[in-house]
């Protein structure tokens, strides 16, 4: 439960200090007198969105401050220890932050936290029924958490939304794949005419620079065989003017002068060895002369075979020499849109797996809402009935709608049905309640959910506006009975409401120096006796009101320990 408040430079407060108990807390005050500025401050401790304008003027920062008792708020403490924030003497504090520049810093025990944290620890430690609550009370949206609240749907809308993710994630994932796959029909069917093209040329195979060679000794075998055939008659055939017999007389003539010069030697012995070179050279030559001989079959394939080769380097704008690579790269192109049709294939029994589980997971929701819309509906007809709604009657309807798209909370339609005079059928509650009927219905909507609630302490802002009379009165033994069994804040305007409280805090706006500050006090039984009369009178409080405060408070009061 909450146990303390702290408030400093927050809009007009400059410092306030709360203690709060157990059971009905009423919060009371004139129009104006800032009775909102504590719940503003407890939004912003437990995570609402802040800026600068909540800073007192002249201060550089506000400071919000609250401990709450962890003893009855079971999810609050669960997630403090998962969290690893959990102190040993079982309380929760929680600080806020905010600076001139609109930035704020948030702690839980002392430890940094982020925005986000603070709002999951918050949702389970307070909960807010602001006085607009019946307006939203007419979405849908609302209506079904409202009674999956009811039905302590937690854990399947868990699994639900988790399958529901899964489905959405493969139906994304196959729709982009089939949407290529389509594009790529006509991509694949050129790649297989292109690899069959290449592969009837045999381009992996294809070793072009060995085939140009071979080529252009074909193509000019003629002027090979007449040029070198010259040239091993200069270097060795011819026996009187060759190379060859040239070298062995001049190594002849100086090897009779090595005698008369012997210098001569050195010349000598290396024309020697140029004879020998002359020579092998010259028989190399022919040897190789001998094995070369026109083949005009093979050239002729060769033109052809080149040909075709240089007809598909043109048609793929590569090099010869490059078409073997890119018949690897098109082999590689056309395997992965295979293995996107495999994945597609994949996927789309996955698809109909996880979407069988959603099924099961959806039906037992469904199951799961009927089941706790008949309960909850039979609480609120009683409820309205005590409400001033005699004739009223409430239904929760629950349609479930096979056959469409799965949504992450199932495949039911919520709604909550009213008929508030007797003969005339149910009908939604945007098109039949008045407002004050609809504020009705929404506060006989929260008592009568509440006993499903997980968190210990429950805020009703102003929920009883556009009630009064003997209505009032009820609505106040109500939030009194809640407050036996929790602790209840109560924002209201409603003496028959304010004399059931246990506790009675008035927030009153003072003036001081020129400045206007608001302030909270907690009330004695005197002092609770004058407010009641005030809001029985208005200005002028007279004997008679005063006694009537009296009679209510003596019909009511109880000691504020009791709980």
């Amino acid at each position: 439960m909450l146990a303390h408040l702290s408030i400093r430079d927050l809009a007009v407060v400059r410092s306030l200090n709360l203690e709060f108990e157990r059971g009905l807390t009423v919060l009371t005050g004139e129009t104006g007198a800032g009775k909102s500025i504590l719940l503003t401050a407890l939004g912003l401790a437990l995570g609402d969105r802040a800026d600068s304008g909540f800073i007192r003027p002249g201060s550089s920062r506000a400071e919000i401050s609250v401990s709450f008792d962890l003893e009855d708020a079971v999810d609050a403490f669960r997630w403090l220890e998962e969290n690893e924030l959990l102190e040993q003497d079982g309380e929760c504090l929680v600080r806020r932050v905010i600076g001139r520049d609109g930035r704020s810093k948030a702690f839980v025990n002392g430890r940094p936290v982020t925005l986000q944290a603070l709002q999951e620890l918050g949702s389970r430690l307070v909960e807010i029924h602001g006085q607009h609550a019946h307006v939203h009370l007419l979405r849908e949206t609302e209506q079904r958490r409202i009674l999956d609240e009811a039905a302590g749907n937690e854990s399947l809308l868990e699994q639900t939304g988790a399958l529901y993710e899964r489905w959405r994630s493969i139906r994304l994932e196959l729709d982009t794949l089939i949407d290529k796959a389509k594009d790529q029909a006509a991509r694949e069917e050129l790649l297989r005419y292109q690899i069959e093209e290449l592969e009837q040329q045999d381009i992996s195979e294809l070793d072009y620079s060995a085939l140009a060679e071979e080529h252009t000794l074909l193509a000019n075998v003629g002027k090979i065989l007449t040029t070198a055939q010259t040239q091993f008659e200069l270097l060795y055939e011819d026996e009187s003017h060759s190379v060859n017999a040239r070298l062995a007389q001049a190594i002849h003539v100086l090897s009779d002068l090595i005698r008369l010069a012997p210098e001569l030697e050195e010349t000598t012995t290396l024309l020697g060895e140029a004879q020998v070179q002359v020579k092998e050279g010259a028989l190399l030559l022919r040897r190789q002369l001998e094995r070369i001989e026109a083949d005009p079959g093979r050239l002729d394939w060769l033109d052809r075979r080149l040909g075709d080769i240089h007809r598909l380097a043109r048609k793929h704008q590569v090099g010869p020499n490059e078409l073997p690579g890119l018949l690897e790269s098109l082999r590689s192109e056309l395997s992965s849109i295979a293995r996107g049709t495999e994945k597609i294939e994949v996927l789309q029994v996955e698809l109909q797996q996880v979407l069988a589980d959603y099924e099961k997971v959806a039906d037992k929701l469904s199951q799961r809402r009927k089941a706790a819309a008949s309960k909850l509906q039979a609480r609120i007809s009683e409820m309205i009935l005590e409400l001033g709604m005699p004739q009223g009657r409430f239904l929760v309807e629950v349609r479930t709608e096979q056959g469409k798209e799965p949504a992450p909370f199932g495949r039911d339609q919520v709604e909550f049905l009213v008929s508030a005079n007797p003969g005339l059928p149910p009908r939604s509650l945007a098109k039949v309640a008045s407002g004050g009927e609809l504020s009705r219905i929404s506060l006989a909507i929260q008592v009568a959910a509440i006993d499903s609630k997980t968190v210990s302490s429950l805020i009703f802002d102003e929920v009883d506006t556009g009630i009064g009379g003997r209505v009032a009165e009820i609505v106040g033994q109500k939030l009194r009975a809640l407050g036996r069994g929790r602790q209840v804040f109560c924002v209201t305007h409603l003496p028959q409401v304010a004399a059931q409280g246990h506790c009675h805090l008035l927030v009153e706006k003072i003036s001081t120096d020129g400045v206007t500050q608001s302030s909270v006090r907690k009330l004695s039984r005197d002092e609770r006796k004058l407010e009641i009369a005030r809001m029985l009178g208005g200005i002028r409080v007279t004997q008679q009101t005063l006694a009537h405060a009296e009679e209510m408070l003596n019909t009511h009061f109880q000691s504020e320990l009791e709980v």
